[in-house]
């Protein structure tokens, strides 16, 4: 009798003030204001740990849960600062959004209303994304604690909303679940219940530079994770993807948000529904101006004006996926108030509009961990590696990695997508590809053969998931000039090659890490042997002859004798290219994101005497 009442004291409910006609649906709480091949040490090297850059700092498995406690029971639940767009835009009366607007700080709560229970192993990669902060002050009033959804696109990556993000401290007060269906149970002995689920820190926080807390504008962010979960990721759509935005499109959403509009209840299970899309004049004529075409995209048939007849995201509901064809296609950030207001949809974050923006975020593997691109030279003289970890327009003082003598090839990757950057190094004397990777569980380095002899191999590029499978792949070029694609796996092993085309051996510099044109596809720099011509190669997202777009000519540079792309060097979330030349003179070109001749702004000079090195990686 006593744990029943301790449960019903405990009961999730989703409160919120709503400031304008439509609110976003972050969720509130109950109370709450809510074997591979044997390494081979002959290839081993003096080098150091990767810096983790605040990755040590990401608290205990106990403070994670305590975290979670204090998001179910904060005393002053709130969520997300100005969740809502501005007041006055829904012009159609069919809306008729709530006139009870208030703050714009209010709460926000999601739930999905006249969805089902689903289970974790129709959508792995779901996960939950608790915040609690008390303040460090006794005063309860002034705490925050507020729950969102999320979803796994890459072993340590979240993908959500802006509003879930921007202006909290995950790393200080935030914790993620993946791996269970269930929402925690705080238990009457004081325990937290995950139900199974991995329990996991924030490490790093990114939200899109242009996010409106106003008008809920580019609400889209990232969650970086110290190591990587073993949920499965679910890949987010591509820019061009037209077909999935298509009116009556169905479209699959999850969460864990209210479930009737006449009670704050949440959902402890996650639930699911299906949403036909809806055309841009549809929603443009239901929300006015705050329905922003290109940037935003509605779901659902409208709402009846109570729960009976009205399937929609809710509060609660908040940075959760909207599923077309197993992709990504919208993220949930805002709808009317209690969400059933009769004629309104569901309003999503239109991800294909934004995968240039994400894609750095969720490829940023780097050096030393944090959000730019560094670059991994050789010295001639004496076969040292080193580090050069970026500072945006400057390096910091280089980082000793030892001796690679016997290399001819060493590359930046991260195969695995663990977070932890990766080489790709052969080794001059047999041609052998092999694939260097930290192991966190054993604290050090391991080597791995993944090709036996590329002796032959005109040029080998990590480019990153060429194939739109979120694996990152390899590239070659054969002595009679065919390019290959070698699929990744995830795990340093590779499927069978499949040949882009012929020709190649026409370029003495192949190249490539990162999107160079913004649409969320690797793309690949080639120079002309006899010309000097710069081309770019647009990624496509497939496999074969179709993996990459007509070359563009971006450049004629013969003042240059070495190229070298790592990514986004300057943290803009734009990929770079660094160019040396034989004098020892290093620029950065800062990319455009434009795939045109404007490929790359004005060079920033970083300085002499970098011919002494004669690998770049």
């Amino acid at each position: 009798m006593f744990a029943a009442q301790k449960r019903e004291r405990r009961r999730r409910r989703a409160r919120r003030a709503l400031p304008a006609a439509v609110v976003a649906v972050a969720a509130g709480f109950a109370a709450a204001a809510l074997p591979l091949a044997p390494a081979h040490a002959s290839l081993a090297h003096a080098s150091p740990e990767p810096v983790t850059a605040g990755r040590d700092a990401v608290p205990s498995h106990t403070e994670l849960l305590a975290r979670i406690k204090g998001a179910l029971n904060a005393d002053q639940r709130q969520t997300p600062t100005d969740p809502q767009p501005s007041a006055g835009a829904a012009s159609s009366p069919s809306a008729k959004p709530s006139a009870d607007a208030t703050s714009p700080s209010g709460t926000a709560d999601p739930k999905i209303i006249g969805g089902t229970e689903t289970t974790i192993t129709t959508a792995p990669w779901m996960a939950q994304l608790w915040y609690s902060d008390d303040k460090g002050t006794a005063d309860t009033s002034d705490d925050i604690g507020f729950f969102c959804g999320g979803t796994v696109v890459a072993p340590t990556k979240i993908l959500t909303a802006a509003h879930c993000v921007k202006g909290y401290d995950w790393n200080a007060n935030g914790a993620v679940i993946t791996g269970t269906a269930q929402q925690p149970t705080d238990n009457s002995d004081g325990s937290v219940d995950v139900h199974g689920g991995t329990v996991s820190g924030a490490w790093r926080q990114w939200n899109h530079p242009s996010y409106s807390a106003t008008t809920i504008d580019n609400d889209l962010a990232v969650l970086t994770l110290p190591s990587p979960v073993t949920a499965k990721p679910a890949p987010i759509t591509t820019s061009n993807d037209t077909a999935s935005y298509t009116a009556g499109t169905q479209a699959t959403l999850y969460g864990w948000g209210r479930t009737s509009s006449t009670s704050q209840d949440i959902s402890e299970t996650l639930r699911t529904a299906t949403l036909p899309m809806v055309s841009d004049t549809t929603c443009g004529t239901t929300y006015g101006s705050q329905f922003i075409k290109d940037h935003m995209v509605c779901a659902g048939e409208p709402a009846s004006g109570s729960d009976t007849g009205t399937v929609a995201a809710c509060n609660g509901d908040s940075g959760g996926p909207l599923i077309v064809g197993g992709k990504v296609v919208g993220v949930v950030s805002w709808g009317t108030t209690d969400c059933v207001a009769e004629g309104s949809y569901s309003v999503f974050t239109k991800v294909s509009t934004y995968v240039g923006a994400a894609y750095p975020r969720i490829d940023d593997t780097n050096l030393n961990g944090d959000a730019r691109a560094d670059l991994f030279v050789r010295r001639a003289s004496d076969n040292t590696g080193y580090e050069y970890d970026s500072k945006g327009t400057s390096f910091a003082t280089r980082v000793s990695w030892g001796a690679y003598s016997d290399k001819n090839v060493v590359l930046q990757a991260d195969l695995n997508r663990d977070g932890f950057q990766d080489q790709i190094i052969r080794r001059a004397s047999t041609g052998a590809i092999y694939w260097r990777h930290w192991v966190p569980a054993s604290g050090s380095w391991a080597t791995t053969l993944v090709f036996g002899n590329w002796s032959t191999r005109t040029k080998v590029v990590a480019p990153g998931d060429v194939t739109g499978d979120q694996l990152p792949d390899l590239l070659s070029v054969t002595a009679s000039g065919t390019l290959y694609i070698y699929p990744g796996k995830g795990d340093g092993t590779f499927a069978s090659p499949v040949a882009v085309g012929s020709g190649w051996n026409q370029y003495n510099r192949l190249l490539g890490h990162g999107d160079f044109t913004g649409d969320g596809k690797p793309d690949l720099i080639a120079r002309s042997s006899s010309n000097s011509y710069v081309y770019l190669y647009p990624g496509t997202g497939k496999a074969g002859s179709g993996a990459f777009g007509t070359r563009i000519h971006v450049r004629t540079w013969s003042q240059y004798d070495t190229f070298a792309t790592v990514g986004d060097i300057t943290g803009d979330g734009k990929a770079d290219l660094a160019a040396r030349t034989p004098a020892g003179t290093l620029y950065v070109y800062p990319g455009t994101g434009k795939a045109t001749s404007d490929l790359f702004g004005t060079p920033v000079t970083i300085g002499t005497g970098w011919q002494q090195y004669n690998l770049f990686g």
